[in-house]
């Protein structure tokens, strides 16, 4: 199979076309590797990963990749100046305990900082909390509030504010659909904020 035709989740292709080829990449909580592993064959990246599973470290390691066992919120200030062009966080900053912190090292250890999360405001999550009074369980909240490794539930608008608070640049953002696919609508935020079930942002340091 061929590296265009090769099987990949919607979001992570979005991401990836946000990557310039031949750059040093950093994934931090790349799980099992596989957006990590596309990279490396679609873009050629000199890529690098950060998983804080045995699990997830093991399943990379299979696959060729130079992932070493870590964790988001202590081990990226190991890390010098400017050592990547892109820090990839993929559906992780809810799960971190400081995700201003994740962020503001992402963007010094590297000029661009891509990162995914599921939008809190959604509106399924807003009917589930209104008419059910429970927190959801869906496709892309599968787990239970009291086995989610969410900690910090964060919504599109949160995300455009804490941009700002660290005085990052967005490059490009996106709000996607149940499929993975963009809203085909275009700002503003408030639109993003209750439509979309996830948001992928491409911050740069100002």
């Amino acid at each position: 199979m061929s590296v265009e035709n090769s099987v990949i989740r919607a979001d992570h292709r979005l991401l990836a076309d946000m990557v310039e080829a031949g750059t040093r990449v950093l994934d931090v909580g790349c799980g099992d590797g596989d957006l990590l592993a596309y990279l490396a064959k679609a873009k050629r990246v000199d890529a690098r990963g950060i998983e804080i599973s045995r699990e997830g470290v093991a399943a990379c390691v299979s696959k060729g990749l130079a992932v070493i066992q870590g964790d988001a919120d202590t081990d990226l200030f190991e890390y010098p100046d400017n050592c990547f062009d892109y820090v990839i966080l993929s559906q992780t900053l809810q799960a971190t305990r400081r995700p201003r912190v994740v962020v503001e090292q992402m963007l010094r250890i590297a000029k661009n900082a891509i990162v995914s999360f599921p939008n809190f405001g959604h509106w399924r999550i807003r009917a589930s909390l209104l008419f059910q009074g429970r927190m959801p369980v869906n496709e892309n909240l599968p787990d239970s509030w009291y086995d989610t490794p969410n900690i910090h539930f964060c919504t599109i608008r949160d995300f455009v504010a804490l941009a700002d608070e660290v005085q990052a640049k967005i490059v490009r953002a996106e709000a996607l659909d149940a499929a993975g696919k963009p809203v085909r609508v275009a700002m503003p935020w408030w639109f993003w904020n209750l439509m979309g079930e996830q948001g992928i942002f491409w911050l740069a340091r100002k």
